[in-house]
């Protein structure tokens, strides 16, 4: 196996790291209580928009590294590697603490984490970079979703009918 190959899958592995918190802390019945905004996409669509995201994360990632290298860009790989870890707790959160309070103090890290590597990417690989332009997108209309449950529901929303 080539170097090259090698990295992709790194990429892959790394980005499907952080989509597992996504697998183990899902909606569930507590999500599909609270009280949620009109604009709330139906349940379906976020494991193909986090598929696609994190496929074209890791190659955006894979990109600059064959460019550069991680030691050729380590503020860069700083950034890339805040959001992967802001991405992966986000979830635990929001869907497993129900703390959206806190899930929205995430997302915030995450949005300028994810800004970062944007700019230090484009100065390697504008394509890399704008390949992180829809996760961008992606996690403003999370984060405008996040904070209208948080204000519908409180810090530490209880689903209906309860004490």
């Amino acid at each position: 196996m080539t170097a090259s190959i090698a990295a992709f899958l790194g990429f892959i592995a790394a980005v499907a790291a952080v989509a597992v918190t996504g697998v183990v802390f899902k909606p569930g019945a507590w999500y599909e209580r609270i009280r949620k905004p009109g604009f709330t996409p139906p349940d379906w669509l976020f494991p193909i928009a986090w598929t696609v995201l994190y496929l074209m994360i890791a190659v955006s990632g894979f990109l600059v590294w064959r460019e550069v290298g991680i030691a050729g860009a380590p503020v860069a790989f700083l950034f890339f590697a805040a959001q992967l870890v802001f991405n992966a707790a986000w979830s635990p959160l929001f869907f497993g603490a129900h703390r959206p309070d806190l899930a929205m103090a995430d997302l915030g890290l995450l949005w300028f984490a994810i800004l970062a590597t944007i700019l230090s990417f484009w100065e390697v690989s504008v394509l890399a970079a704008l390949l992180l332009a829809p996760y961008l997108i992606w996690v403003t209309y999370a984060g405008a979703l996040n904070a209208v449950i948080w204000r519908l529901n409180g810090a530490r929303p209880r689903p209906a009918g309860t004490v």
